[in-house]
């Protein structure tokens, strides 16, 4: 049979086509290797890229050349010359070492990368900053995989961004070898010579590939030689990931995606989940991809209840290891909680199978997360310089609840392709060092927020991407240590570099007893000497408070009453106004002994921290000093706290005595019915045995301070907490009903029982028990319906395909029963506002709220209703427009980019904008559209119908839940801005809340390494054989050190949980403006009065939330001001 002489065309243009369109890194690499070989192309680099562009010019490769050429074309990469005469290698083809790679071959660089797998077969599915997203188009991913990040998609699975980034690497002249493992350097043997690697197997053709230059991005377990590695680890944290087939039906393509739910802040799904099933979790992330990709975070307890972990082992490798764990339970346990959170409407869920051909779930521990302390060396071996940098897990492990790994990684290829840059310009070596580690600095804290907004912009050239980057942050003198010459001696033992107890810089205990004795000079019957006697009246303690705090406190009244009376009023009056926790009881404090001078001590140091300020301060300022820094935080905390216990008590006070009421009532009814008289106990007032909420009774006096209020064990003076004037281990402070970890500022305490409680266990709240069928509290970004009907009760129970009717409804105290009176519990707790606010805002500062969003609706919403004092809230149109048109994100914060404008069917609004709403609306819009043109993708009108039919496919059943809403098409442009800000929003509060968590998690775990040293120190101080008193001195300092950073890290722990009541707060705003934006886009005339009614009470609950959240911010500002002014 004959060949057409164009024939060789045609079949070149097949291969390229299979070549795009590869699923396997084999069949990719095979198919390239074919290509090839039928075009008679041989080389690498950049030379081999253009000889393709040459042979290949039909439409398909054109289009993909044009993005090629578009970003080789930038002036960063010199034409490809930059670095021509540099030889690379990169070790590892993750994400992170693919893209390395790919930006080392457009400067020029000869570039050989090497894999030990000979797969890719990682279903697990990252999330995509707006900047990869570009980044990726512009690299042509779309050619590659049709479907990359459309509408409003912001994530890819793992294997698939490998196969998108090796097809580029393979295009741009990177050489690629698979099943060859990096085991080592070979250090130059002559000075001619040049660094050699050490691989397996040893027959590779790579063990005589000489470089200089070689980026790593072998994972976190691997790490070249001479680098060290810094560890932070946090409370036992047990992550499980599981994929399940997706068939892209019409019923999985309706369930929402859930972009990350975290515990911090809706405790409600997750104790939901647990009623339901018994699996207890932290947070949970569900993403659609080639899989339906489940990612969570259980606990231990749950994990052994469940049966998946057989036997409790203190070490992690051994708890997690392949003998201790039931895989058939760990397939269970992931199914089960990937249908409750998606309320069982993903049908048929089957295990997508892993590279070993077993269901796809692993469990996995991130209680350690390590970084290496420096990204980059430089080593020097008979004159033969290496230039060794780090990128990926290597460089830094990503804490994956953030989502954060994919776009730091690519940051940081990008980094060590700049420093490559800079190595190949003759830069010296220090330099180069200096500059790149001024630039690692920056990558753990970056985000899309901080990072520069124009992204069409990023290079590789940090200036383009880090806003006022300093890239002489580090002096070449400081990096002398990363230029190593010769032989590098591994030192395999770890160094522990967080020491806790080192030499006390100064004399601590003596700077101490100084500044008391300035501090209460001059006030009558004040003596201060020591750290015993001095202090039994209580005249120098209530000196040092009127000192500093003269508006608190009347010294000259306080002589004659009872040091007993004098010190209790004084720990109130510290805890609840400055924001100090007592370590002693007031009959400790009046009966001071020997022993108890170290807990004095610790009791003061609060105060030194809180106030000491410079001598120049102490004489100007002549108003009363509030906490600054250290103690500001806890005050609030305190302050929160107090008003919620007023609240709680008050709101069951009430619904107690309404219980009575209506029992009297209808006991009432009955006796007439039958008698035709009324009791005469019927007609006698209630009584009731309320206290003043004023005044919550505390009976501090007769309180142990050495012993646990729940464990009864001794407390040492490190590991001492109090609150509700009970002194108890920090470990030991859980709720009585799920052991949860309780902290200040986030705990529910029973006046009755005397028991501790989170706030969704609190008892004798009407409301509070949660059902065992009640359906997940999770947001719905993704509701087709959201817009247009009002949403369920929140109670409403969730029916699985195996129940067969819903459970009994439990209202919220903010939804009152049926059949009651509206409002009655909401009366209740709104009874304690005005206190409320008043109890939070700063000593010395204005009581009254800033005006916020809110603040212009609050004189309508107090009108006065009825002797029940219900209040009527009537808004004109352009109010309920005002409240609507709440803007949810920060103001602070600049919005990131969009996402890519087409097909915005996967994300159906939340909500219409206003008519009344203004140029200002449509500009707004204007501008989002063109920062979305930034990411849209210019392909040709056939490739164009060519992806339509395909998307259509998987994404039709979208479209016809668009066009069912019978929506004006004006309107789509702002309905996708909405639906997009929502997610964004609500993507940020996730990553923050995980990132609070972490953070709490570690300073726990330094707590108790602080409690395990201050127990030694107190045990010697302590011990009645006596010391030497030069020794007694150095462990007193000692003790004081940890005293010292134990109250900085109380600090730290209080500023997060401010920030997790600001989660909350702004949880609960976007769900209610959610439901309050439903009712008002119904019309008027289609309102049941029942629904006006709802209306009514949602927004009474949305402007309630909105002052909470205003007083947030005061109390920030003023802190804020306060530590200026320190």
């Amino acid at each position: 049979m004959s060949v057409p002489a164009d024939e060789p065309g045609n079949v070149a243009h097949t291969i390229f086509e299979r070549f795009l369109h590869a699923g396997e890194c084999q069949e990719v690499l095979g198919c390239f290797g074919e290509l090839c070989q039928q075009l008679g192309l041989q080389g690498s680099g950049l030379q081999l890229y253009h000889s393709l562009k040459a042979a290949l010019n039909y439409w398909s490769a054109k289009a993909l050349w044009s993005k090629l050429d578009k970003k080789a074309g930038h002036k960063v990469y010199d034409q490809g010359k930059a670095c021509a005469s540099t030889k690379c290698l990169v070790v590892g083809a993750g994400p992170c070492g693919l893209r390395a790679a790919i930006e080392l071959a457009l400067l020029g660089a000869r570039v050989v990368l090497l894999e030990k797998r000979d797969s890719f077969s990682r279903n697990n599915v990252l999330h995509l900053w707006p900047f990869t997203i570009h980044d990726l188009r512009a690299l042509g991913a779309k050619k590659f995989y049709g479907r990359f990040c459309t509408g409003t998609l912001d994530h890819i699975s793992i294997r698939q961004l490998q196969l998108i980034l090796l097809k580029v690497a393979l295009l741009l002249g990177v050489e690629v070898h698979i099943s060859v493992k990096f085991e080592g350097l070979v250090p130059p043997t002559h000075k001619a010579g040049g660094w050699q690697a050490v691989v397996q197997p040893s027959s590779s053709p790579l063990t005589h590939y000489q470089f200089d230059v070689l980026i790593s991005a072998g994972g976190g377990k691997f790490v070249p030689e001479g680098f060290k590695r810094k560890e932070t680890r946090g409370k036992l944290a047990i992550g499980i990931t599981t994929n399940f087939i997706n068939r892209h039906s019409q019923a999985e393509v309706e369930v929402a995606e859930i972009s990350g739910v975290a515990r911090i802040y809706n405790q409600k799904f997750f104790q939901n989940l647990y009623n339901k099933t018994g699996i207890d979790l932290e947070n949970i992330v569900y993403y659609k991809d080639d899989t339906h990709y489940f990612v969570m975070t259980a606990k231990k307890q749950s994990l052994l209840k469940k049966g998946v972990i057989l036997q409790d082992k203190a070490d992690i490798e051994s708890l997690l290891s392949p003998e201790n764990v039931n895989r058939d339970a760990l397939l269970s346990y992931a199914k089960e909680a990937a249908n409750f959170s998606t309320n069982y409407h993903l049908p048929e869920l089957e295990f997508a199978l892993n590279h070993r051909d077993l269901p796809d779930v692993d469990m996995f521990d991130f209680t350690c997360m390590t970084r290496s302390e420096n990204a980059a060396l430089v080593r020097d071996y008979n004159g033969a310089r290496l230039l060794l940098g780090l990128v990926g897990d290597c460089l830094v492990e990503p804490f994956w609840p953030l989502g954060t790994g994919v776009a730091r990684g690519f940051l940081a290829a990008f980094d060590a392709a700049w420093m490559v840059r800079r190595w190949a310009a003759g830069t010296p070596p220090l330099e180069v060092l200096a500059e790149r580690e001024s630039i690692y600095q920056h990558l753990s804290q970056t985000s899309p927020d901080n990072t520069n907004k124009n992204i069409s912009q990023y290079s590789i050239d940090p200036a383009t991407r880090y806003p006022n980057i300093n890239l002489q942050a580090i002096k070449p003198s400081q990096v002398r240590d990363l230029y190593l010459v010769g032989i590098v001696e591994v030192d395999h033992k770890r160094k522990s570099d967080n020491r806790l107890i080192t030499a006390a810089s100064g004399d601590v205990y003596e700077e101490l007893l100084s500044w008391c004795q300035a501090s209460t000079a001059g006030y009558r019957g004040v003596a201060v000497t020591n750290f015993t006697t001095s202090w039994t009246s209580g005249l120098a303690l209530c000196a040092l408070i009127h000192r500093f705090r003269p508006d608190l406190v009347d010294f000259d009244s306080v002589g004659t009453q009872d040091a007993v009376q004098i010190h209790q009023m004084m720990l109130d009056m510290a805890e609840q106004e400055l924001g100090i926790q007592p370590v002693l009881s007031s009959i400790e404090m009046a009966t001071m002994t020997e022993p108890d001078h170290l807990g004095l001590i610790t009791y003061l140091s609060q105060f030194y921290e809180a106030f000491k300020t410079s001598p120049e301060v102490e004489e100007v300022s002549k108003k009363p000093l509030s906490p600054h820094g250290t103690r500001g935080a806890i005050l609030f905390l305190s302050k929160l706290q107090k008003s919620r216990n007023l609240t709680r008590k008050r709101a069951h006070d009430s619904a107690q005595k309404d219980a009575e009421a209506k029992r009297s009532h209808r006991d009432t009814e009955l006796d007439v019915g039958l008698d035709g008289d009324t009791l005469d106990s019927a007609r006698e007032p209630l009584q009731t045995t309320t206290t003043d909420p004023g005044q919550l009774p505390r009976e501090r006096a007769g309180e142990n301070s050495d012993a646990c209020y729940f464990c009864g064990s001794h407390v040492y003076i490190l590991e001492r907490a109090s609150a509700e004037g009970h002194f108890f281990h920090r470990g030991c402070f859980q709720c009585r009903r799920c052991g949860a970890t309780l902290r200040l500022g986030d705990y529910a305490f029973n006046e009755e029982d005397g028991n501790f409680y989170c706030s969704l266990h609190y008892p004798n709240l009407p409301g509070m028990d949660l059902s065992q069928h009640e359906a997940p509290a999770l947001p719905d970004l993704g509701d087709a319906d959201a817009a247009t009907d009002p949403p369920l009760d929140a109670g409403r129970p969730c029916v699985s395909p195996k129940e067969g009717a819903p459970g009994p409804l439990q209202p919220t105290p903010a939804a009152p029963h049926q059949g009651e009176e509206p409002g009655a519990v909401e009366d209740a707790v709104d009874a304690g506002d005005v206190e409320e606010q008043e109890l939070l805002a700063q000593p010395g500062g204005d009581a009254r709220e800033e005006e916020g969003p809110g603040a212009e609706l609050q004189g309508v919403a107090e009108e006065g209703e009825e002797s029940g004092g219900r209040r009527k809230i009537i808004l004109t149109p352009l109010e309920k427009l005002s409240l609507s048109t709440l803007n949810l994100t920060s103001e602070a914060e600049p919005d990131p980019p969009p996402k890519p404008a087409r097909l915005w069917l996967q994300a159906v609004p939340e909500a219409l904008p206003a008519p009344g709403q203004g140029q200002d609306c449509w500009k707004e819009e204007e501008e989002e559209l063109d920062m979305q043109k930034t990411l849209e993708e210019s392909d040709s009108e056939e490739e164009e119908k060519k992806k339509k039919e395909e998307e259509g496919t998987d994404l039709g059943i979208m479209a016809e839940l668009c066009l069912n809403l019978g929506k004006e098409d004006m309107y789509s442009t702002s309905e996708h801005t909405l639906s997009r800000r929502a997610r964004e929003a609500h993507m940020k509060r996730f990553c923050k809340a995980q990132a609070i968590q972490r953070r709490l998690e570690e300073i726990e775990v330094t707590f108790r390494e602080l409690e395990q040293e201050g127990i030694k120190l107190e045990k010697l101080l302590r011990d009645e054989n006596g010391s030497p008193a030069d020794q007694q001195t150095q462990w007193t300092n000692q003790l004081l050190y940890l005293v010292q950073k134990k109250n900085s890290l109380m600090t730290e722990e209080s500023d997060l949980m401010i920030a997790v009541q600001e989660l909350k707060l702004e949880e609960q705003q976007w769900q209610l403006d959610k439901k309050l934006r439903s009712y008002m886009n119904r019309e008027e005339t289609l309102k049941t009065p029942e629904d006006c009614r709802a209306e009514q009470e949602t927004l009474a609950q949305l402007l309630k939330v909105v002052n909470e959240r205003n007083l947030l911010i005061h109390i920030q500002e003023e802190k804020r001001l306060s530590e200026l002014r320190a």
